[in-house]
């Protein structure tokens, strides 16, 4: 089978391309190699003899000439929701253009889509009101979990818009043209391969702070730190997306919600114990209070219906993420830091 991961040399793409290769698919990825790291991961996937197409995504002349590929992946996106209020142009070229490109060119291959996108479609009023208070000062106890029917139709940020958006136009395609697809909605990822950068998720910051010795601040919801996510290991995610691509053909135009769950999650409070633990470093922590429009107290994914179709579920703890995302920095924290 020949594919095509967008964003393939990104964390997620270079991750799921490497992982592919190996199982024996014909990949190719498409990455304008603009972020900074990209030259990192192109050099490992060119390594593995792995054909990258650069330019941008938004540029259909160019994705409409390229050959016809059985799936494509849709996994490119700017994934910062917090820059999504900056630069709204970048943020729809990239996620919402570049969907529609990428879904005209399976239109007319009669391709498959496999699209990567976020637990950030859900309303921020709705995930506000899970925790009945504006400051937390106190370590969260619930076992609430979201679930794929989980309220979308308020604002999410336009980062949220631009991903829910994708997802809509895929169905719609979908509708008339009969197209295969199927979404993942996906919570924090995390593992090697993420540089400790704020956009890449705070896993790898957190690390990448500790590693280095540098300030790291709680921020929104008082500055305590109790605000909690579940998170992913990207090996976890590779081997569902392998699932999905040997069954897409009997398993299709489905949605998920794909997560650590209640396997792994974890509070920026805990988080910096466990890098503390790891690093043998403890770091300067500031405090600040201020919330931002866009943050939420808590997310944990319901896996219920991704668990039910494939029998799936994350093996890895926080603390597995954790340990193998840091191994990964200190081992390359040389040839990183000219990227960071």
């Amino acid at each position: 089978m020949k594919v095509l991961i967008t964003g393939g040399c990104g964390f997620i793409g270079t991750n799921l391309s490497l992982f592919l290769k190996n199982k024996g698919f014909k990949v190719s990825t498409l990455d304008n190699l603009s972020r900074k790291g990209s030259q990192f991961n192109y050099r490992l996937i060119k390594k593995h003899k792995i054909q990258n197409y650069k330019f941008n995504i938004s540029n259909y002349n160019k994705i409409n000439k390229l050959p016809r590929f059985d799936l494509i992946i849709d996994c490119c996106a700017e994934a910062a929701v917090e820059v999504s209020k900056k630069d709204v142009d970048r943020v729809f070229n990239t996620n919402l253009l570049g969907t529609f490109n990428v879904i005209k060119k399976v239109k007319k291959d009669k391709s498959k889509i496999i699209f990567l996108s976020s637990s950030r479609v859900y309303s921020l009023n709705a995930l506000n009101g899970l925790i009945k208070r504006t400051i937390l000062k106190k370590k969260l106890k619930t076992n609430i979990k979201i679930k794929e029917n989980f309220k979308c139709d308020e604002p999410k940020s336009i980062y949220g818009f631009t991903k829910h958006a994708s997802e809509m136009l895929i169905e719609e395609f979908s509708h008339v043209y009969k197209l295969k697809y199927i979404i993942n909605r996906c919570g924090v990822i995390s593992g090697p391969l993420q540089f400790g950068k704020q956009d890449q998720g705070f896993v790898s910051l957190w690390l990448w702070r500790h590693i280095n010795k540098k300030k790291i601040s709680y921020i929104g919801y008082g500055g305590n730190g109790f605000q909690i996510r579940d998170v992913l290991h990207i090996s976890d995610l590779c081997s569902l997306i392998h699932q999905q691509i040997l069954n897409i053909n009997k398993i299709n135009n489905k949605k998920f919600n794909v997560g650590g769950g209640r396997t792994s999650y974890t509070s920026l409070r805990d988080l910096t114990k466990i890098c503390q633990r790891l690093t043998g470093n403890k770091v300067k922590t500031s405090s600040i209070k201020k919330t931002s429009i866009y943050d939420i107290p808590y997310y944990i994914s319901d896996n219920t219906k991704i668990k039910r179709t494939y029998k799936w579920i994350p093996k890895n703890n926080v603390f597995d993420i954790v340990t193998d995302t840091y191994n990964w920095l200190n081992e390359n924290k040389k040839d990183l830091k000219k990227y960071l």
